[in-house]
């Protein structure tokens, strides 16, 4: 796959591989020999062992989607911060997809990264830092996007093709796609997370919405009312505002 982005950095060092296990995988090997530049992008045309948030597989059909790892090194970032650049690369994705389905409201950041448009996933993001002392070290940014992909395993998935009706030319949607997120990368680099934040909430699905989840094995009815310092989600339940980890809590379908 030929790939051509305007940017500084951001897969300015392009690996292609037909297959493999998972990018993030291959992303890691390569950053831990060395063989990676900051930037270095590792894209596969099929992946047999994807990984996912809570540990849960990401299954896509071969060449049908965009499945890739960026290695970056935001060594400017203290990792109390790292989810700054959890929201920068969502904010990223969100912006690559506007620019292809316009400026829908209906597509949205679920928190705290996947990429949204109504109740069905378009896309997940999974972030794997490095650590040394009090920074980040490296980071693997994985991600998975639906793009031509038209039937799926669970009713939940949705994909481009789907929503438009359209076939699209891979390449050029991933070109498309590493501009976005070095412009946001950038922007984190440059200590703008004062406009990230506000701009995150403001995508984010289910803001201030009342809606149902499970808390402790009880369904609750709980308002999304922003995210903390750490990456946890502020939300309001009888009044209180309480703070969940992933594991947490868990979103409910809305009644229909």
């Amino acid at each position: 796959m030929v790939i051509s982005p305007q940017t500084l950095f951001t897969g300015q060092q392009l690996i292609w591989l037909p297959e493999c296990t998972s990018t993030n995988t291959e992303a890691q090997r390569l950053n831990g020999q060395n063989r990676a530049t900051d930037g270095c992008v590792v894209i596969t045309d099929k992946q047999t062992a994807g990984r996912g948030q809570r540990g849960n597989r990401w299954e896509a059909q071969p060449g049908e989607n965009l499945t890739l790892s960026v290695v970056w090194r935001p060594t400017f970032l203290p990792a109390p911060d790292q989810f700054q650049l959890s929201q920068a690369v969502a904010l990223a994705v969100h912006d690559w997809a506007s620019g292809l389905l316009g400026p829908d409201p209906a597509l949205r950041v679920k928190w705290p990264n996947d990429i949204f448009f109504g109740e069905q996933k378009l896309g997940g993001i999974l972030i794997e830092n490095t650590l040394s002392g009090p920074k980040i070290q490296s980071s693997i940014v994985g991600l998975g996007l639906n793009i031509n992909q038209r039937e799926f395993g669970v009713a939940t998935a949705t994909s481009l093709a789907c929503l438009t009706g359209r076939q699209y030319e891979l390449p050029t949607l991933a070109a498309r796609l590493l501009e976005c997120l070095e412009k946001r990368y950038l922007q984190l680099r440059a200590g703008q997370v004062a406009t990230l934040r506000q701009t995150y909430l403001q995508v984010l699905y289910r803001y201030r919405e009342p809606c149902p989840y499970e808390v402790d094995g009880q369904t609750v009815t709980g308002r999304i009312m922003g995210v903390d310092e750490a990456g946890q989600l502020l939300v309001e339940i009888d009044g209180q505002q309480r703070h969940f980890g992933l594991q947490q809590i868990k979103y409910l379908p809305t009644a229909s």
